[in-house]
């Protein structure tokens, strides 16, 4: 007979698993049961609108790093099933009203994606990504507000800050790309400072555990080399570094902002 200590740990294994592949893969996905979670899942539409456009970048250089044509593809799957899971669950008029309009405005994008990639209408499509951003941003604010929680409000922070990971590494890749546009450099430069001034406040916050104490300081030291790239006056860059060092962050504020949610004490 099988132990059942035994059972439990290779259950928790499994689940553990499926809840990676889930966040990630973008093929999966699971049902909306707490208001926590629909924060958490609005705040990662923000996050894709931005890790689309870097892969979109990457394909247009030809890079195979990261494979992002598989990626992007996963990308768009994954905006589309969160979008109908959020539709789903949020009951706020306002907030379902936002992600109504949303859903308007990405439709033309995401076939725009599809599309071979051109440096001629990155600068464009940068700009059509950015105002689905800003109104996926306003529905995470609507259900953040709704939820009337501390923890929603620290998700929100928490699962931003997965955006402006996104957000650097794309600005850095059209750049990179030979993409030209003058606000490009003041774009960077405020999603970095944000991205610092969130991170302090993440620092403090009472809900905080050792794991995450923990994290917060690994995705301090991934940031600084986007802080040294962004002083630096070099015409060098290096896509994998840049790609590799945004997706670390991703993957550790993915952890801390489900964290958050779970509520999970050490």
């Amino acid at each position: 007979m099988i132990n059942s200590r035994f059972l439990k740990y290779i259950n928790k294994v499994f689940i553990g698993a499926l809840l990676i592949v889930v966040m990630f893969d973008g093929t999966l996905s699971a049902k909306i049961v707490t208001i926590e979670e629909a924060v958490n899942k609005a705040g990662r539409q923000r996050m894709l609108t931005q890790k689309m456009l870097k892969e979109y970048s990457l394909i247009g250089m030809t890079s195979s790093y990261g494979d992002p044509k598989t990626s992007l593809s996963k990308s768009i799957t994954l905006f589309d099933t969160q979008l109908g899971e959020l539709q789903a669950f949020v009951k706020d008029k306002e907030a379902l009203k936002s992600l109504l309009h949303v859903e308007k405005m990405w439709q033309p994008i995401k076939k725009s994606l599809k599309e071979l990639p051109s440096k001629d209408k990155a600068a464009s499509l940068q700009r059509e990504l950015e105002l689905l951003l800003n109104e996926s941003h306003n529905a995470t604010l609507l259900i953040t507000k709704a939820s009337g929680s501390t923890t929603g409000e620290i998700v929100n922070i928490s699962g931003r800050q997965r955006m402006l990971s996104q957000r650097m590494a794309s600005l850095y890749m059209l750049k990179v790309w030979g993409v030209n546009d003058s606000e490009f450099q003041t774009k960077l430069a405020i999603a970095m400072k944000e991205f610092s001034v969130a991170n302090t406040t993440l620092h403090k916050s009472s809900l905080n555990t050792k794991e995450i104490d923990t994290l917060l300081v690994t995705v301090d030291k991934s940031y600084l080399f986007f802080k040294v790239m962004g002083n630096s006056k070099s015409k060098k860059y290096i896509p994998s570094l840049i790609n590799r060092s945004a997706n670390t962050i991703l993957e550790n504020m993915n952890t801390i902002t489900g964290l958050y949610v779970s509520g999970k004490k050490n």
